[in-house]
Formats: C-alpha cells, sequence, structure tokens
C-alpha cells in the first residue's frame, strides 16, 4: 500500500527522480549511464513504484515461507495481503492472518525500535479486537536509490533492506475527530526492530496468542 505522506520520501516523477539520481548529462558522477529502461519507465521509483516493492517483499517472503498469500484487490478495510497456513496449527486446521503493509525510504531508526507515522484511519483499521483474524502492519525499509532494491546474480536474487511487524490489538483505535479538517492526522507507532520479518517470524505471528487478541482461538 502506498502512503506518500507517512514516513515515505516526497512523491517525484520519475523524470525527477532520475535528476536526483544524475548528473545533468544523464552520467552520475562515479558510475555508468542509467539503463535504457529506467530513462523511459512510467512513474519509475515514485512512492507507487515503491509501494508496491513493499508489497511484492512481503509475497516473496511469504512464498519462501511457504504460506498462501492472497492480495485484497480492493483495499477498502485496510488490508493488503491475506495470509494462510497451509497445514494443520494450534486449534484451527487452516488459520488465516492479514496485512497492512507501508514502504519507506527515510525510516525513523532508533536503536531498539523504528518510529513510524501512521495515518489515523490505517491505525484505527489494525488497532482493537473487533476483526475475524489477526492483524499486522508489516513496515518495508527500502533504499532512497531504486537501483539498489534488487541485485540479481547467478547465485542469488538479493532484495534490501528488511522488514518489521507490528501487532496494534492491545491498542485501543482513536475515536473520529469532530473537526473534519483533522481527518488526516497521524499516530507514531513504534516498531521493535526485534520484529524482523522472516521464513520463521512469519509462522510466529499464527500463534494462539495473537489469535485469542481477536477472539479467534
Amino acid at each position: 500500500m502506498t502512503d506518500s505522506g507517512a514516513g515515505g520520501i516526497p512523491h517525484q516523477s520519475s523524470d525527477s527522480l532520475l535528476k536526483r539520481l544524475f548528473a545533468p548529462n544523464g552520467t552520475p558522477p562515479n558510475g555508468p549511464q542509467p539503463p535504457v529502461w529506467a530513462t523511459g519507465s512510467m512513474g519509475f521509483g515514485d512512492n507507487t513504484h515503491r509501494g508496491a516493492y513493499g508489497e511484492e517483499f512481503i509475497r516473496m517472503l511469504a512464498t519462501a515461507a511457504n504460506l498462501d498469500v492472497t492480495r485484497k484487490e480492493r483495499d477498502r478495510v485496510g488490508v493488503d495481503w491475506q495470509l494462510g497456513y497451509t497445514g494443520r496449527r494450534g486449534t484451527r486446521r487452516f488459520p488465516a492472518i492479514e496485512a497492512q503493509v507501508k514502504c519507506t525510504s527515510s525510516p525513523d531508526v532508533h536503536g531498539d525500535h523504528i518510529r513510524y507515522k501512521l495515518k489515523v484511519a490505517n491505525y484505527n483499521q489494525l488497532a482493537g479486537t473487533d476483526y475475524e483474524m489477526p492483524r499486522f502492519l508489516f513496515l518495508v525499509l527500502a533504499p532512497a536509490d531504486p537501483f539498489a532494491w534488487s541485485n540479481a546474480t547467478e547465485n542469488h536474487l538479493r532484495l534490501s533492506h528488511a522488514a518489521y511487524w507490528l501487532c496494534l490489538h492491545d491498542q485501543e483505535p482513536i475515536p473520529a475527530p469532530e473537526n473534519k479538517s483533522k481527518t488526516d492526522s497521524t499516530r507514531t507507532v513504534y516498531v521493535p526492530r526485534a520484529n524482523l520479518l522472516t521464513s520463521d517470524s512469519l509462522h510466529d505471528l499464527f500463534a494462539e496468542d495473537y489469535r485469542e487478541l481477536v477472539g479467534a482461538s
């Protein structure tokens, strides 16, 4: 999900991004010319592109973890992906979780956490317990330079940088403001750096502890 107003670099067109990355003559100070596909790629490196990268980052992790991944085509309830467990676990045969994905190239990183400004509307789509299945915020940290997002060789496909998760079911939703001009206000959340998303930790999110938070056990 793209959220240019919450933690991402300012919205910019592909032309302005390339001008920032490369010198006026089209050549970076210490490198080769940009590839032809990048100079002609609509929206390359903009917020929509970054948001799509963040969502696919999560899909790759979930697929590597052998989870079923379903995209929510119409994002009306703050959910980008639904992840399903493929076998028996706990007291339910095929449990599932939902995720709202954010991607930023300008993270506010501290010693043990990452501060992230989440729009109140998005916050309220994650907070509280009135859900049929657990929901999580997945925060993807991507390089500011889109050319550094991936590196493919014969030996590996490397995606940069990392993703983290946060559960807000133990927090209360924020009441709707009486002043409609404040509908775009934000709430800062603190994503623990210990909550690194990996194939193992994705499976951990299906634990009964999270299902009990929303009464799904």
